[in-house]
């Protein structure tokens, strides 16, 4: 994977992700469901005010992870998209377990929604900035994405983003079909 995968419309690269593999030391998960966010031209990313401190990260180069806190509680993390200067991102909303399970009444209860995945990944506020393709070598605890060969779907599932309440017609939120961790919405 090259940055350059990463540098185009986050509503082109929201369904390329899928079956991607998020990778955060022992574990990993690979990606089930995502959302795009447009920024500037999107009432319901955080970056249609413009840049502030808390955008900055989405503004910058491709393929950097987005991180913020919501609900005074959870953790959820993006993957930025688009050339640097024009903010954009993709939601990730659940990740399919693959590696260093936790334990969980049923696996799929692990990753279905994006604060129980960063919970399950170790993801925090940290790891905002992160660079999602540098090498492994050095930072083995780091987070990162990865391409295992596995094709997104020919034809995933697409929706509504869920969780929001402007621009709320956008179907912009697409999954792998018929995975069991995809989440409720």
């Amino acid at each position: 994977m090259h940055r350059a995968d990463l540098a185009g419309d986050p509503v082109v690269i929201a369904p390329w992700l899928l079956n991607k593999v998020l990778v955060r030391g022992e574990r990993s998960g690979r990606i089930v469901e995502v959302e795009a966010y447009r920024g500037p031209k999107d009432p319901a990313s955080h970056a249609y005010r413009g840049l502030t401190p808390r955008t900055a990260v989405m503004f910058g180069e491709a393929a950097h992870l987005y991180v913020y806190f919501t609900y005074g509680m959870h953790w959820c993390a993006n993957v930025v998209c688009g050339p640097e200067g024009e903010a954009g991102a993709v939601l990730i909303r659940a990740l399919a377990p693959m590696e260093g399970r936790a334990a969980a009444r049923r696996d799929r209860d692990l990753c279905n929604g994006p604060a129980k995945l960063c919970q399950a990944l170790g993801i925090t506020g940290a790891d905002n900035g992160t660079d999602l393709l540098a090498p492994l070598a050095g930072a083995p605890a780091g987070v990162r994405l990865v391409d295992d060969g596995t094709p997104p779907p020919k034809r995933p599932g697409r929706g509504t983003r869920i969780g929001i309440s402007v621009a709320t017609e956008q179907r912009w939120r697409w999954w792998v079909t018929g995975d069991p961790n995809v989440s409720v919405g």
